[in-house]
């Protein structure tokens, strides 16, 4: 028996509270260790499944892959630097204030990118989380919902027709992404 699901309605405690067996190595003595360790784990795990950490989380992590993705693109966008210093603007600058003119560039275009990604990635995990927790299911109809709610969002400022168009991209997009990579569900088995 799990120890740690002794506390769940409907059953009856084997072991008496701090009493529960201690995992191979570990001493009585360090059990207020273990026990707090295991304290901050559930802490943790609760806070992991919580919907405003979600939507941080993958906020933060599409800014960096759109800040990444930028950085190769923008690093493709100089052509040859002979054919660079020959342009006017760039004519009366020494190398280190071309170099500072190009990061400075580059800068901006990261952070734009960055924001944008971010912005796509913390709607669609917000909006996909709240589905998951009304509909209490774990399935590929949240992440088609939620694209659909996200591309529609997305496209708002353009018209009723954008937004349907943006939302079923989306939506084909979530699919696509959830069918071949993201695949969640266990094939039944009778």
């Amino acid at each position: 028996m799990n120890p740690s699901t002794n506390n769940l309605p409907g059953r009856v405690p084997i072991w008496a509270a701090h009493k529960e067996p201690l995992p191979p190595g570990l001493l009585e003595e360090d059990r207020p260790m273990y026990e707090q360790t295991k304290r901050w784990e559930g802490y943790m795990a609760s806070a992991m499944e919580s919907c405003p950490v979600k939507t941080v989380l993958a906020g933060g992590a599409g800014f960096g892959i759109g800040a990444f993705f930028s950085l190769m693109s923008a690093s493709f966008a100089y052509e040859d630097p002979y054919l660079r210093s020959q342009t006017q603007a760039q004519a009366t600058l020494n190398t280190t204030q071309k170099a500072g003119a190009i990061f400075k560039e580059m800068g901006k275009g990261m952070w734009t990118s960055g924001k944008s990604f971010g912005k796509i990635g913390a709607l669609f995990a917000g909006v996909e989380c709240v589905i998951e927790s009304y509909r209490a299911k774990n399935d590929i109809y949240n992440s088609v919902s939620a694209g659909f709610v996200s591309g529609g969002i997305l496209a708002r400022n353009s018209g009723p027709k954008a937004v349907v168009g943006g939302g079923l991209a989306f939506a084909a997009f979530s699919a696509a992404i959830d069918l071949l990579f993201l695949r969640r569900e266990t094939p039944d088995e009778d």
